[in-house]
């Protein structure tokens, strides 16, 4: 732990080892804030993101990394837990349309307002009124926890849930992506000099941990690289 750490204001990020998460974490590191980053294990298939999660927080410096285990494949409903197969570029079934809302096969039920509950549950034990979370409703999978209103809906939520809610304390969702490309949170990144190569983002690597590069979230980040200017170094030999 560094010593700036222990005077600055804490925020609990969701560290997934993923891009996103990485930038804004990075951001909130930027803005003073000693991040306690929370990576949860929830029966994804692709957990080689929970290694990527550590050496993400190593680079971060940040004051503490905790990891649970949360079962969400217990209830399926979701190919990233096991419920069906990933969808591939090309594939045909890679997503659903109900009510006009098409939805791909990889959203996990509930998925953010699980981890966000728990971050902040750490929060209110830490003394925290801050969470950070690199949810993105621009170049994203089309999942509707990912979108401003869900980010609001939750401030709301936390605001009566909680001991500190109730006696006045006003919880934030910093949501720093929501509104960015992928291009443009990759230059933002670029500028904050972060080691993407540290990150993976794949939902179904290889054996050898490698991205698949053709599952959505591979084809959204390789667009982003792309649209930067920039190289993925994820993608090196």
């Amino acid at each position: 732990m560094h010593a700036e750490s222990d005077r600055a204001r804490p925020a609990v990020v969701l560290l997934s080892g993923g891009l996103d998460s990485y930038t804004a974490a990075a951001i909130g590191r930027q803005q003073g804030f000693a991040l306690h980053a929370l990576t949860v294990r929830y029966g994804q298939q692709h957990a080689r993101e929970l290694e990527a999660a550590h050496e993400v927080a190593r680079a971060l410096g940040v004051a503490e990394h905790r990891e649970l285990a949360v079962d969400l494949a217990a209830f399926g409903g979701s190919s990233l837990i096991g419920d069906g197969q990933i969808p591939k570029s090309g594939d045909a079934t890679s997503a659903t349309a109900r009510h006009g809302v098409t939805i791909p096969s990889t959203y996990v039920p509930a998925r953010n307002t699980v981890f966000l509950a728990l971050a902040l549950a750490w929060a209110e034990a830490l003394g925290a009124r801050d969470l950070i979370v690199g949810v993105n409703a621009v170049d994203y999978s089309g999942y509707p926890d990912c979108r401003p209103a869900f980010i609001t809906a939750f401030e709301r939520l936390a605001a009566v849930a909680t001991k500190a809610g109730v006696e006045g304390d006003r919880f934030t969702v910093h949501a720093p992506l929501n509104e960015l490309s992928k291009a443009d949170i990759i230059r933002r990144g670029a500028a904050l000099d972060l080691d993407y190569g540290l990150t993976h983002s794949c939902y179904d690597p290889t054996p050898e941990g490698r991205p698949c590069e053709r599952c959505d979230s591979c084809l959204l980040r390789a667009r982003g690289f792309r649209e930067a200017g920039l190289r993925d170094p994820a993608l090196a030999a």
